[in-house]
């Protein structure tokens, strides 16, 4: 089982490589349904695992230019103190609610990421060279880092599309970016969980120098991926994880209730909606994509 466990590391490390964020959404299921570890240790052990990957995979980004570093200090800074209370709070809730909140808020930030992220092209590139504004940073990072404490995530679920949808930074600056966030944050965190969890230090560990293996692969691959494959890559990613998360969590009643296939249905129907009109967003100087601009037939 351990050797499972580790091949499954690797992902962890490709995830944040690559997208920035996801080493938590991979990193406490697999402790959980594979090294079979309760859901507080689990939480605990990740924010290791992801801190100090995170660290190791900022790196290569930094050396492409792809980090924005006052922007990315100030919002880790603020976050960690989030991340601490966040921490020391869900010393008292149970792990089965941290996880089904987890999964919950992480649907919900990949509907924003599908959504949104495709209109945001053009004020992306605007801000591509900028530092967001100091006031912007403060607040988006207090609710990231309290999120990132409470349901034990390295936050990059929520930092990348905050500094992509809120902030305006193109994807591949906001991973990069988010990495720094998510080391500081995720050490906070850690802090916070250490005074009610005891961690399984070898298995952290090697779950760790498996995972920072795979980061230093994905980060080479980040920068020569499009923008815009690359956030809806990271929503998608995010909506399987989630929709796995809440499959293990909640009751079997739940799963066979009319109520949640009728919603099931309506999620499908958004997303499908979701694709369609981000084939019909305009590109960044005002012109529609190729394919919407073929000839009807009747013409």
């Amino acid at each position: 089982m351990i050797t499972l466990v580790l091949a499954a590391s690797v992902l962890i490390g490709v995830s944040l490589g690559i997208l920035g964020g996801g080493g938590s959404i991979l990193t406490v299921p697999i402790l959980v349904y594979l090294a079979g570890q309760e859901s507080k240790e689990a939480i605990a052990t990740s924010l290791f695992v992801v801190g100090v990957t995170s660290l190791v995979g900022l790196i290569p980004h930094a050396r492409a230019h792809r980090v924005r570093w006052r922007t990315g200090l100030i919002f880790g800074a603020v976050s960690m103190v989030g991340a601490y209370g966040g921490g020391r709070l869900a010393e008292y809730i149970p792990g089965t609610v941290l996880l089904i909140a987890f999964a919950l808020m992480m649907l919900a930030t990949a509907v924003a990421m599908l959504r949104k992220g495709a209109g945001r092209k053009k004020a992306g590139h605007k801000a591509a060279h900028a530092e967001l504004p100091v006031k912007l940073v403060v607040v988006e990072g207090l609710v990231v880092g309290a999120v990132t404490g409470l349901v034990g995530s390295g936050g990059g679920f929520l930092v990348v599309p905050a500094l992509a949808l809120l902030g305006g930074l193109p994807m591949s600056i906001a991973v990069g970016t988010s990495l720094l966030v998510i080391a500081m944050k995720s050490f906070s965190g850690l802090a916070g969980h250490l005074a009610g969890v005891q961690i399984d230090w070898g298995l952290a560990l090697m779950v760790t120098a498996v995972a920072v293996v795979g980061s230093l692969i994905g980060s080479r691959f980040a920068g020569r991926i499009p923008q815009d494959t690359l956030r809806k890559a990271f929503g998608w990613f995010v909506v399987v994880m989630g929709v796995f998360v809440l499959s293990q969590q909640l009751p079997a009643a739940v799963w066979t209730s009319p109520l949640t296939w009728i919603g099931a249905a309506l999620t499908a129907t958004v997303a499908a909606w979701t694709l369609a009109g981000s084939r019909r967003t305009p590109t960044a100087d005002g012109t529609m994509p190729e394919k919407t601009r073929r000839p009807s037939m009747r013409s």
